[in-house]
């Protein structure tokens, strides 16, 4: 389980060089609708209307000129965090398609603090899952209720969690159509974040950082590779209402990015020289001599889709290392069409095993969920017709799901899983965009291998002295243009106890 304050911690550290803008070009505020100081309508094109959705609920509809495809609209709720300002709403796309997000401002001097881009992974897993069970102003607690957390990122940064791609969370299409690419997603991400700094110029001035979350391993490179090479195709005469988009860093949290290296990193982590106190298997195990086996084999089968990105080549490297690597204990689905009637999430459980993939430290509680109970909890808070009154949320077509497997499906289908997106990371850190990369000790997946060949320098709480974990960074001064962190006793998702690290010191040297 991550600690939240040493996340917290990091974040701080990490948001160091901000530099300070104020927030007197917010625009008018929502509901209910007063002018709080005028948008810069005349001279940039940019318009703002008042419209009501279908459930009667007020927005603002936000117009960009350089997006004639595209409309923001914004409510501003109060629960979760009343104690700071908020928006949610949609990105419309289009009169049929939706991608909705939620926004805090920080609690402490927001009109400083830094801009982040929260993102869930899955693929099809609303970014709430991070707002109510990890970083967010607030913790699911229960069915119907929620509590504020003290560790959240939003103390050090403002913070938009949004729900992509289209089918995700709260996010829809009425139209049957759907994003299954990374390339698709990476362009509507994009759009909102153009339409966002339009509606909100204060944060135009101030770094944005993109943190995404295991499957988001491979949103976090794709996203911020189309804005970098949007910012270059800007020059000296961008076009109408187009923005320079001010990406400062890419946070990647337990993220799977580079398959072939994680993927056979694991039987190395289970079985090996780097297995972790966790692992229910034997070294000398059957299982783990399957898994010596195997693993080169996936390997293999993922360079080939390294060598021709198509589904051909990639759907086959990714049900293989699913069912043979990824499942070679405790629960993992499988969402390939091959071996997968029609597609559809089955799951594969080792005999004897009940441990939960996502922290090898605790049983499966939800077995026919992800493993959390709470992640039950965040559907039905979110499904309460209160909660979507105050968001303003649209009568979707669906309920609200917390990780939407048609989604999932329809990215693996087409190859996505398996592609190399670190492939993507040289040129943006070559461009000066930072890259802070972060992982749990107690997770199966998205296992280091070869990171800290050496002796790191250790991370030490900051009440005991005991080592909280390990580091290794590159290039620049402080935290450096590359940084990889080892968090011991560590697992992917929930909030947990303070234990707080010296980061600041860490960062800033």
């Amino acid at each position: 389980m991550v600690s939240w304050s040493l996340r917290l911690a990091a974040l701080a550290l990490f948001f160091t060089a901000q530099a300070r803008a104020g927030l007197s070009g917010i625009g008018p505020l929502q509901v209910p609708l007063s002018p709080d100081s005028p948008l810069p309508l005349s001279d940039e094109g940019f318009t703002s209307t008042t419209v009501v959705n279908s459930e009667g609920a007020l927005y603002e509809q936000f117009a960009h000129p350089g997006f004639a495809n595209y409309r923001l609209r914004l409510a501003q709720p109060s629960i979760c965090d009343p104690t700071v300002k908020q928006y949610s709403g949609y990105l419309d796309i289009s009169d049929t398609r939706h991608l909705f997000f939620w926004f805090f401002e920080a609690r402490h001097d927001p009109d400083s603090a830094p801009l982040m881009l929260w993102l869930n992974g899955g693929p099809g897993c609303s970014s709430t899952t991070g707002l109510l069970f990890e970083n967010g102003p607030c913790t699911i607690t229960g069915p119907n209720s929620t509590t504020p957390n003290p560790h959240s990122w939003t103390n050090v940064a403002n913070m938009i969690f949004l729900d992509q791609p289209i089918g995700t969370g709260f996010s829809y299409a009425s139209d049957g159509s759907k994003v299954d690419t990374l390339a698709d997603l990476a362009i509507d991400v994009y759009a909102f974040l153009q339409l966002f700094l339009a509606r909100f110029p204060a944060h135009r001035a101030r770094p944005l950082h993109i943190a995404a979350e295991s499957w988001g391993g491979h949103y976090g490179p794709h996203i911020a590779s189309h804005i970098h090479e949007k910012n270059l195709l800007l020059g000296p005469a961008p076009a109408p209402g187009q923005l320079h988009i001010p990406l400062a860093s890419l946070v990647l949290a337990n993220g799977l990015t580079e398959p072939r290296t994680q993927y056979g990193s694991i039987p190395e982590f289970l079985c090996g020289a780097a297995r972790t106190p966790y692992s229910p298997l034997a070294p000398d195990s059957l299982k783990c001599a399957a898994l010596r086996a195997e693993g080169p084999v996936c390997e293999r089968m993922i360079t080939a889709c390294y060598k021709v990105r198509s589904a051909a080549t990639c759907d086959p490297a990714t049900a293989y290392c699913t069912a043979r690597v990824l499942g070679a204990m405790g629960e993992w689905p499988v969402r390939s069409s091959r071996g997968v009637p029609g597609g559809v999430l089955t799951k594969l459980r080792a005999a004897g095993s009940e441990q939960n993939p996502y922290d090898l430290r605790i049983p499966c509680k939800d077995p026919q969920g992800v493993c959390y109970a709470e992640m039950q909890w965040v559907t039905t808070w979110m499904n309460e017709p209160a909660t979507k009154s105050a968001l303003g949320v649209d009568a979707s077509p669906v309920d609200f799901v917390h990780c939407n497997m048609t989604v999932n499906a329809g990215f693996y289908l087409q190859g996505q899983a398996a592609q190399n997106s670190a492939r993507l990371l040289p040129k943006i850190i070559k461009a000066g965009i930072r890259l802070l990369v972060f992982a749990g000790d107690t997770a199966r997946a998205q296992a280091p291998r070869r990171v800290f060949e050496g002796t790191p320098p250790p991370l030490l709480t900051e009440l005991t002295g005991d080592i909280g974990g390990k580091v290794r960074k590159a290039g620049g001064d402080g935290a450096g243009n590359v940084t990889y962190v080892q968090i011991l006793r560590a697992a992917i998702w929930r909030r947990t106890t303070n234990r707080r690290l010296r980061w600041i010191p860490k960062w800033q040297t």
